[in-house]
């Protein structure tokens, strides 16, 4: 039987020999990678990792290792290409891939002090550092798995507010579950309605807030909305705003919302998983005025930010709201512990020290570097729009204040209902062939297509190219869909 290879004083040099191969391996993978994917049909895939059985006889690190490379990074999605415009990936910094590295290493759980030490400290600093960034003058926070957890507390939070009768910023009174009403619109992330859910509220307790054109709320509907659920003898519990909506990139008003949240007392929470990156923004900062005021925010450090999966925060403004999901157990955190246990705040128990990855970046380069990197994805989207818009086969269905890009291929004499029927086929064939990779989604009922840029480093002339490859595969499939005429003669 082989023994289980450990870290240890003992095999130090091992640790140095097998993670420095794997390194080299992984670095001549990146320095050659110019796609975002292979071609290998999904049904080789399946059938390579189905061949693998793990209870043979072991092969050693070294082997393990080494097959990993071949079984995963050689078809591995590489988001650093820049073919890759899919979904909210983004190439991560450098500094930060070495902190995960340390991470794995050390092993450490930042959710008690005795299990972390420094490393409690250095992710209290870095989420007062985010805080300040935010606008919460004392705030406080905690790093969470990714924005669907940091909203599901979030939420959590709130609920726990409007319940109860002492809360003066809330509703000051007790209501039951059955009666709390949530707001927010359809374009709002699918995990404020799922963490309703999961927090026992009914279906009926979300309420869809009206939208502009461009997809942001209105702030007299919400007004309007909260009016009508007092009216029907329901608790508003919260209004979730976001600041980067995943399809359409846009950002709700933020203060005019702040205004009406203030005037009813509700709980407002900022969804800014796409749009954090704007509080680093050297240019476009003023995008999120009025974040500052919401009682909570929700921010991916692994989208704008540039990290590493997993990094995302729930900061509040209030550091006494965190405590309304505290518990407390004699063998972890007793009430009378003097150490300041990260477990009191976090819905998770043992947690990974992600906040080491941001505090090397923002050391390493800053966090001017960060916002600069932001907003050329940003201008980069602007540009690609007019590209869009410019390109005789292709239509822009709408704008966008981010790095999305929502278009559809539909040249002259392509219908609505065929154009709509290439959406799919088009991203799938793209898929296949590995060589540009791009998103599907609907807006207002339309099927279209989805660009999501977050690679500072892909040009202008580069998104040409993909565009050009994309219409050139739409073409292609729409030849091998059409029947074609034959002649008498030929009959």
């Amino acid at each position: 039987m082989t023994p289980l290879d450990m870290i240890s004083p003992d095999s130090a040099q091992h640790y140095r020999e097998a993670v420095g191969a794997t390194v080299d391996r992984l670095a001549a993978r990146i320095a050659t990678a110019d796609l975002p994917t292979t071609s290998t049909p999904a049904a080789e895939l399946h059938r390579r990792v189905g061949a693998i059985d793990l209870d043979a006889p072991a092969i050693g690190t070294d082997r393990a290792l080494a097959e990993l490379d071949e079984l995963f990074v050689q078809e591995a999605v590489w988001f650093h290409t820049p073919g890759y415009l899919a979904h909210l990936n983004c190439p991560v910094a450098l500094p930060a891939v070495a902190a995960e590295a340390v991470l794995a290493a050390v092993n450490p759980s930042v959710d008690t002090w005795d299990q972390s030490r420094i490393g409690t400290d250095i992710e209290r600093h870095v989420v007062d550092w985010l805080a300040r960034r935010i606008g919460f003058a004392a705030g406080d926070g905690v790093f969470t798995s990714g924005g669907s957890q940091s909203n599901l507390q979030a939420l959590l939070l709130a609920r726990e507010a409007a319940t109860d009768p002492t809360d003066t910023a809330a509703t000051g009174t007790s209501a039951a579950l059955d009666t709390l009403a949530l707001f927010c619109t359809a374009e709002t992330h699918f995990s404020v309605k799922k963490s309703a859910r999961l927090l026992g509220l009914p279906d009926s307790a979300v309420v869809d807030v009206r939208t502009d054109p461009a997809g942001r709320m209105v702030p007299a509907a919400l007004a309007r909305a909260i009016a009508d659920a007092r009216t029907a003898g329901r608790t508003p519990m919260a209004v979730v705003a976001t600041a980067g909506t995943t399809d359409r990139g846009v950002i709700d008003p933020l203060a005019p919302i702040a205004d009406v949240c203030d005037l009813e007392g509700v709980w407002l929470h900022v969804d800014a998983a796409y749009g954090c990156g704007l509080l680093v923004s050297p240019t476009r900062r003023h995008l999120l005025d009025g974040v500052e005021r919401a009682r909570s925010v929700t921010a991916d450090l692994h989208k704008s930010f540039f990290q590493p999966v997993s990094s995302s925060v729930l900061v509040v403004r209030d550091p006494a709201d965190l405590r309304r999901a505290s518990w407390h157990a004699d063998y972890l955190n007793p009430e009378d512990a003097a150490e300041p246990n990260q477990v009191d705040k976090s819905l998770q128990t043992t947690r990974r020290f992600d906040a080491l990855k941001l505090w090397a970046t923002l050391r390493a380069s800053g966090a001017d570097a960060i916002g600069t990197a932001f907003d050329a994805v940003i201008d980069l989207a602007e540009a690609t729009h007019a590209l869009v818009q410019a390109h005789p086969d292709l239509e822009l269905v709408a704008p966008t204040q981010l790095s999305t890009v929502l278009f559809r291929w539909q040249p002259a004499g392509v219908t609505d209902d065929e154009a709509d029927a290439m959406v799919a086929p088009l991203r799938a064939a793209l898929l296949a062939e590995g060589r540009v990779l791009i998103a599907k989604t609907v807006i207002a009922g339309q099927p279209c297509n989805k660009l999501t840029l977050l690679n500072p480093a892909t040009t202008r002339e580069q998104v040409q190219a993909s565009l050009d490859h994309v219409v050139a595969t739409a073409e292609g499939l729409r030849r091998a869909t059409t029947p074609t005429t034959t002649t008498g003669a030929n009959r």
